[in-house]
């Protein structure tokens, strides 16, 4: 568990990189790879930035990526699969690596569509030139998956691991390395996907910027809407990825009650209510009334979404059980 955290941590740190450790970092794994230490290293505000200053400098010459850190994994993975045999490997990744991949690798992927639509301007050809740039770059802290499985036990993953801990992405290549300082700000919900409502989800020190709700990316333009809905600018938002943003923050209870809706069916189990949206599924809800006090002796009243195919009250909490209607029925409802 410790490893696990200290990696965690590498993986969600933000503020200024060391540049001095890291720069130590990437010279070291030149060295570890056999290569000759590059003309330069350049430091870039952003992943944005890093790929303008890649495509800039035409005498980089060729990406080294492979050696440095493709094969040097490889061979770390395989050590540790012949060492512990397959369930050993297994459980290795499983309390290491595997709680940090998806978050991690949903970010650096969000990040690369980022970099792509911003340099990209709608040209395809230049979408298509930016990417596979993005392709040369080692993922620094956002490589703490594999890191955090492997780092420990491998001496030539010290130096990748080294700048991992103090910096960004960066870029190997025979003349040039370009390093990327780390996000100035990074804001996530409790599933550690982008999210953030008043403003961007992920912010570098040169204001490149991601923007996202609960993982979705969203436009700047969309949050600053979202302050001051109404039901009206609800069913009239024609995305309707963007309409169920707007839903949920909004808050169902108070659409239902604003918007002049309609329960549909009660029972003993609670109330469905039904929300019609124009070219979109509708949003089906069952309003139900927790059976246990509060201390304050009230009863608190909970919102269920449940299939838009549900029929009746019942149905739908049933479901959330995984149950059918006929199967439900409670000894006691808490």
């Amino acid at each position: 568990m410790e490893q696990l955290a200290k990696w965690r941590a590498v993986a969600t740190a933000t503020g200024p990189a060391d540049r001095a450790a890291a720069e130590d970092g990437v010279r070291r794994a030149y060295r570890a790879a056999g290569l000759a230490q590059p003309r330069q290293i350049v430091w870039a505000a952003s992943p944005r930035a890093a790929v303008e200053a890649v495509r800039a400098d035409t005498g980089r010459g060729r990406s080294v990526r492979e050696e440095i850190r493709t094969r040097p994994w490889e061979r770390a993975r395989r050590a540790a699969h012949d060492l512990l045999g397959p369930q050993g490997y297994g459980a290795l990744w499983a309390s290491t690596g595997a709680p940090l991949w998806e978050g991690t690798a949903a970010l650096a992927d969000r990040i690369r569509s980022g970099v792509a639509e911003a340099l990209a301007d709608g040209a395809a050809e230049r979408e298509r030139e930016v990417r596979l740039l993005l392709l040369d770059a080692v993922l620094g802290q956002h490589d703490a998956p594999w890191l955090a499985a492997f780092a420990d036990g491998a001496a030539e993953l010290a130096p990748l691991a080294d700048v991992a801990r103090h910096a960004g992405w960066w870029w190997p290549y025979e003349q040039l390395v370009v390093v990327c300082e780390r996000p100035a700000e990074l804001h996530r919900d409790e599933a550690g996907r982008l999210d953030r409502g008043d403003g961007p989800a992920l912010v570098f020190p040169d204001g490149f910027a991601l923007y996202a709700w609960r993982g979705m990316p969203v436009p700047a333009a969309f949050l600053a809407r979202l302050g001051d809905l109404t039901p009206q600018d609800i069913r009239t938002e024609e995305n309707a990825e963007l309409r169920r943003v707007m839903l949920e923050h909004y808050g169902y209870e108070r659409y239902l009650a604003e918007s002049g809706a309609k329960p549909v069916h009660r029972d003993a189990t609670g109330v469905l209510w039904r929300i019609e949206l124009e070219r979109d599924e509708p949003v089906v809800m069952v309003e139900v009334v927790n059976s246990t006090a509060e201390p304050d002796g009230s009863f608190r009243t909970y919102w269920l979404r449940v299939p838009p195919t549900t029929l009746t009250a019942r149905e739908g909490v049933a479901w959330t059980f995984g149950l059918s209607a006929e199967a439900y029925d409670p000894v006691r409802q808490t």
